[in-house]
Formats: C-alpha cells, structure tokens, sequence
C-alpha cells in the first residue's frame, strides 16, 4: 500500500513538473487569468440563494474576483493585474505558474478604488506579508486616494509598497512588454477608472473589467476591438432583470446582451477575440453550462476562466 501511494505522490509531483515546463519554456510573455468574477467573488457573502448554494457547498465551483497575471520569462519577471480580496490564493496560483525561484514579483496595476480592485493591497502589510517595496502602478487620483487614507497610507509610510505613477495614455515598459493605461467612464467616487493595453511582441490585449455603458465612453469599442488580439471586457451582468426588485438602469454597467448587440457586426474572428470577465455573482455566465453561456459562445464570443494563458 505504502509502495502505491509513493507512486501516486511520484506520478502527480512529475506531472506537477511537466504542467510548469509547459507553461515557462516559450520565452514569449503571456497573461495567465487569475481571477473573473465581480468584486465580490462568488459565492457572495451573505447570498444563500440557489445560484450561490452550489458554490458554498462545493470549493471548486468558487471564482475569485477579477484578476491578470503578466509573466515574462526572458526578464523573469512577473506582475498582478488588480489586488482582489482574493489576494492571498491569486498569488499563490501566479506563485505555482511562476515560482519566485525564477520570476521576480515585480508589481501591481490597479485599474479603480472599487473593493474587489484594491483592497488585497492589505496582504501586503506588517500584519500579513510585511512587503518591502513592492512597486504599485496607479493613476493620480489613486494615488492619492492610497496616500492620504488608512490603512493604505500605512502601507506607503512602512514602504511595503512604492507608488508608481501613471498618466492616461502614457506607457510603462517592462522588458518586451508595453502597458498602458486608459481612462474610461465608471462610477469614481475615490479614484479615476482605467482600461489597460497590454502590448507584447507579437499580439496585444485590452483589459476592461469595469466601465459604463458603452455609449458613454468616447471610444468606439467595436473598433478597438479589431486593433487587439484578445479583449477582456466588463461582463457583469448577463442581461437587465438579473437583480430582481433593482432598477438595474442605475447600476451602469454593460450587459452582455448590450456587449454582444454592440460587437455583432464584428467578423466572427473578431468577436473570437472577446473574453467576458468581471462577472457578478447572479451572472449565470459563471455557469458553463447554462443556457446563458451557451448562447455567448454560439454567438462567437468567448468567457474567461481561470488559469488560461494567452501568449503575448
């Protein structure tokens, strides 16, 4: 019995090695998902209804709040797209894609002050990590947000973390990599709201997982969308009438009906490049199988999950 179970441990740590070879050979840097759900996660605190009860009750069907890794293996480096309250186990999967042996853990880019885009920061405090340094990029109005409000500012005064600055438009290089953030229409009680471009030597990325109406934002998206090889788009709510007894008119995201209605002139290898991300609790997009889902991919587009890697 003994001998089995050191096969078993010596099979699954082999492929354990295998899986990271994979993954870390290619010298081309990739975006590996580490999170795709709203702010809050799923399930949500305190939601006992029947959509959330499946993931209470089994922990693979749990998403964490949205979120990007950025890996580079010629620089070996490594970054974090958004501080989620999932913080902890994002990092850990971003560790287990990435070990530090190999890639420096190299930054953050914060797109808002919303809690499911910042708040894991407080991992990186004298209570938790006690991080030294640990570059954050972010836009002015964050920046001061972080800066001049506790617990944040104790971060900034104990130096766990060193704020980078960003403009709209201006570009951040990081070895073969080019990021750059946009600003887009959101809610901005705290801070300014960003998009980012992410730009590697071959293909490109956007990276929306919080804005208004379309509409409302100045940029053509349908549009945009052809200049980029992936697209990950704000997907919060799969269409109006998903919050019953809400006017769901105040909560000024785009539905994914909306996004598809908006994107459905695009040529079917266009609209492949789309990936659905940002998906609140009661989406029923978070369930692959559901009648939802089905139609989203019928349709051409794609919805993101976690541990898909797309070569930059």
């Amino acid at each position: 019995m003994r001998s089995l179970l050191f096969k078993i441990i010596l099979i699954v740590s082999l492929f354990g090695v295998v899986s990271f070879a994979a993954s870390s050979n290619s010298e081309s840097p990739y975006i590996y998902v580490l999170g795709v759900a709203q702010d809050a996660g799923y399930p949500q605190a305190g939601c006992y209804e029947v959509h959330c009860i499946p993931g209470w009750k089994n922990i693979g069907l749990r998403r964490g709040a949205v979120s990007l890794g950025l890996i580079d293996p010629q620089a070996k480096t490594k970054y974090m797209f958004e501080a989620t309250p999932n913080f902890p186990s994002q990092l850990y999967d971003l560790e287990l894609e990435a070990p530090l042996e190999n890639f420096k853990f190299s930054g953050i880019f914060l797109t808002h002050a919303h809690i499911g885009h910042y708040t894991g920061l407080m991992f990186l405090g004298h209570e938790a990590m006690g991080a030294s340094n640990v570059p954050v990029f972010s836009m002015p109005r964050m920046a001061r947000f972080l800066e001049t409000n506790g617990p944040w500012s104790q971060l900034v005064k104990y130096k766990n973390i060193s704020l980078v600055p960003l403009q709209d438009n201006g570009v951040q290089k990081l070895g073969s990599v080019k990021v750059t953030p946009f600003l887009v229409p959101h809610r901005d009680e705290y801070s300014e709201t960003v998009g980012y471009r992410i730009v590697g030597p071959d293909k490109s990325a956007i990276f929306i997982p919080d804005i208004n109406k379309w509409h409302e934002w100045k940029t053509d998206i349908a549009k945009l969308v052809t200049t980029v090889d992936y697209a990950f788009l704000d997907a919060g709510f799969f269409a109006d009438g998903e919050l019953p007894g809400r006017d769901m008119s105040l909560i000024p995201h785009p539905f994914v009906t909306e996004t598809m209605e908006t994107l459905k002139q695009l040529s079917r290898e266009d609209r492949k490049k789309v990936w659905f991300i940002h998906m609140n609790h009661t989406n029923p997009m978070l369930n692959p199988n559901s009648v939802e889902s089905q139609k989203v991919k019928s349709a051409g587009f794609n919805i993101a999950i976690e541990g898909k890697r797309f070569t930059l």
